[in-house]
C-alpha cells in the first residue's frame, strides 16, 4: 500500500471553456472502453499515488497524486504517455493550455467546479452527477485512493448544500434545454422527422423532452443496439444499429447526435445519404464533444447547426441572471474549504496511528505469555477472568486515547 498522500501532492490539470475551445477540449476525451488501459499506464509510468478523469462536454480535467514536482516538463511527458498519437506541437500546446491547481488550491477548485459556479451554465445540477460518476469509473478501475475518495465526499456533500442552500439552480437551464429553447425558437412542426444519433444519457434527456413537448417522429441509431431499442421503445419510435445510418433512406428534418466517439459520425457521405435529394433546410444539434458532424456538412448544405458553442455564448446571459447567487456559494465553499482541511488533519492521524491498535494486541499478547505466564498459571479461574477483563478495558482505553488526545490537540491549535 501507497502511504498515505499529504494535501499539497494532490494535483488538478483543468481544461475548461474558460482558455479553449470545445473541439480542442474534446481531443482529450477518451472512450470509456480506452480509459482502464491508458489511465493505468499512465499512473503506473509516472508513479501516480491516485488517479481521476473527469471529461463532460466542456471540461476534462486530471486529478492525482504526486510528490514529484509536477511542472512544465512533468505535464509533458504525463501528456505524451496518455496521448502517444498526439504530434510534438500538440503536445506543448497541452502541456502549457491547462491551469494547474495544487495543495489547497486543487481542492479550493474542485468544491468550485461540483458547486457549478465554474460552469459553462452557472447552476447546472449536472455536475456534481458527473464528477460522482468520474470517481466512481476511477475508483472501479482501481485508480483512486483515500485522498481522492475524502475529497470527492467532502465536495458532494457540499454541491448538495449549495443546491440546497442557494438559488443557483433555481430555474436551471441545462444544454439540454438550452438545445430545446434554442429548436423552438426555429418553429420546427411537431411531426417533424427526428434522427436520434447516440442514446447515451444527454440525447436520452433532450428526446424525452421532446417527447413531453409533443413531437412523435423518431428513430433512434446508437452502437450497442440494446440502447438503441430501450431510448426507442421510451419514445414509441424505431430502433436501429449505428451502422444502418449511412443506408438510411427515409429522410429526416432533425438530427439530434451526441456520441463519445473520436471522429465524425456524420461525414459528408453519410449526409448526403440521409438526405436522399431534399433539399429542404435542415436542423442538426451536435452537443457531441469532439462534434459529430463533419464541418464541411455547415458549409456545403442548407443546415441549421446547434453546437455546444452556440449554446455557450446563449449561456453567458445566465451569467449574469445567477450572478447575484455566487457570493453566497462562494461563502458555503469558503467554508467547507475550511472543513477539508480538518477532515484532511485529522484523517492523517487516524492513518499515521492505525498501527497502534494492532501494536496494543501485541503487548497483550507478550505479556500474558510471555512476562507473566507463570503468575497467569498460578491463579485460579475467577480470579484469572478478571484480570483478563481488566486488561482488555484497557486494551480499548489505550487504542483510543491516544487518537482521542490527538485530535483534541489538533481542535486547539485550530481555535
Amino acid at each position: 500500500m501507497l502511504p498515505a498522500a499529504g494535501l499539497n501532492a494532490l494535483h488538478i490539470v483543468a481544461f475548461t471553456h474558460r482558455n479553449l475551445s470545445v473541439n480542442e477540449i474534446g481531443e482529450l476525451h477518451i472512450d470509456a472502453e480506452h480509459q482502464q488501459e491508458r489511465l493505468t499506464y499512465l499512473k503506473e509510468s509516472l508513479s501516480l499515488g491516485e488517479l481521476m478523469f473527469l471529461s463532460t462536454c466542456n471540461r476534462v480535467e486530471f486529478t492525482f497524486t504526486s510528490n514529484q514536482i509536477v511542472d512544465h516538463h512533468f505535464l509533458n511527458t504525463f501528456f505524451e504517455k496518455l496521448y502517444p498519437s498526439f504530434e510534438l506541437d500538440k503536445l506543448e500546446y497541452f502541456s502549457n493550455a491547462g491551469t494547474l491547481y495544487t495543495g489547497i488550491q486543487a481542492v479550493e477548485h474542485q468544491l468550485i467546479v461540483a458547486s457549478s459556479i465554474d460552469s459553462m451554465v452557472i447552476g447546472e445540477r449536472e455536475i456534481i452527477t458527473q464528477v460522482r460518476n468520474a470517481f466512481e469509473a476511477s475508483r472501479k478501475m482501481n485508480l483512486t485512493g483515500d485522498l481522492i475518495r475524502l475529497l470527492m465526499r467532502h465536495t458532494i456533500e457540499t454541491a448538495k448544500k449549495v443546491y440546497t442552500e442557494t438559488s443557483i439552480a433555481r430555474k436551471p437551464v441545462s444544454v439540454v434545454s438550452l438545445a430545446y429553447h434554442k429548436l423552438k425558437s426555429l418553429n420546427v412542426p411537431l411531426d417533424s422527422r427526428i434522427l436520434i444519433v447516440g442514446a447515451g444519457v444527454t440525447n436520452t434527456n433532450m428526446s424525452r423532452f421532446l417527447r413531453k413537448h409533443g413531437f412523435t417522429n423518431f428513430h433512434v441509431f446508437n452502437r450497442t443496439f440494446q440502447k438503441a431499442q430501450l431510448l426507442a421503445n421510451d419514445l414509441n419510435g424505431t430502433a436501429h444499429p449505428l451502422s444502418d445510418l449511412s443506408s438510411f433512406d427515409q429522410g429526416f428534418d432533425i438530427i439530434i447526435t451526441c456520441t463519445g466517439a473520436e471522429t465524425h459520425i456524420l461525414t459528408d457521405e453519410i449526409y448526403t445519404q440521409l438526405l436522399n435529394g431534399d433539399t429542404n433546410r435542415k436542423v442538426v444539434i451536435d452537443i457531441a464533444i469532439p462534434q459529430d458532424l463533419s464541418p464541411s456538412i455547415i458549409e456545403t448544405y442548407n443546415v441549421t447547426h446547434i453546437s455546444v458553442e452556440v449554446l455557450q455564448k446563449i449561456s453567458n446571459e445566465n451569467l449574469k441572471a445567477r450572478s447575484a447567487e455566487i457570493q453566497h456559494v462562494e461563502e458555503i465553499v469558503s467554508e467547507a474549504l475550511y472543513e477539508f482541511q480538518h477532515i484532511h488533519q485529522v484523517r492523517s492521524v487516524e492513518l499515521a496511528m492505525r498501527d497502534v491498535p494492532q501494536k496494543v494486541k501485541e503487548i497483550k499478547h507478550t505479556a500474558m505469555t510471555e512476562v507473566f505466564k507463570n503468575e497467569l498459571s498460578s491463579m485460579d479461574e475467577n480470579s484469572r477472568e478478571i484480570l483478563e477483563k481488566i486488561v482488555g478495558y484497557m486494551e480499548k482505553k489505550y487504542m483510543s486515547m491516544p487518537m482521542l488526545m490527538a485530535k483534541e490537540i489538533l481542535l486547539k491549535k485550530q481555535s
